[in-house]
């Protein structure tokens, strides 16, 4: 049985590592889990990791991408990130955690917003 959802997921964190590639990052992890939770994206930049939440829509039927980040999948988010630092054999000197929210209508080019620091 095909998810749709998960492939449609894919595509935006796909395009999200593009965009972030452009400006100079280079991906560390893709869909890291722990038992507390998920982290889309880690890329790094000249010693700086981010934690990098991707939203995707291809209709505005549910909203905007960036009101999918609740409360609790902040908490989800943070928990997760903490036990990324702590398996880290060396803690990165500078981390943040950033969104990527991506609406791709059809037949429009994706429009892309990062937004920093979001925890």
């Amino acid at each position: 049985m095909v998810d749709y959802r998960k492939i449609r997921g894919q595509s935006g964190e796909t395009m999200a590592l593009a965009f972030l590639e452009a400006r100079g990052f280079c991906l560390v992890e893709r869909n890291w889990a722990c038992r507390l939770g998920e982290i889309d994206l880690i890329v790094e930049r000249k010693g700086e990791i981010r934690f990098i939440e991707v939203k995707f829509r291809r209709t505005m039927e549910f909203g905007y991408p960036e009101a999918a980040i609740t409360p609790t999948k902040l908490k989800h988010l943070k928990r997760a990130i903490e036990c990324w630092l702590k398996a880290q054999p060396v803690f990165p000197v500078r981390y943040q955690a950033d969104a990527i929210a991506i609406i791709a209508l059809f037949d429009c080019d994706p429009d892309i917003e990062w937004i920093e620091y979001i925890l």
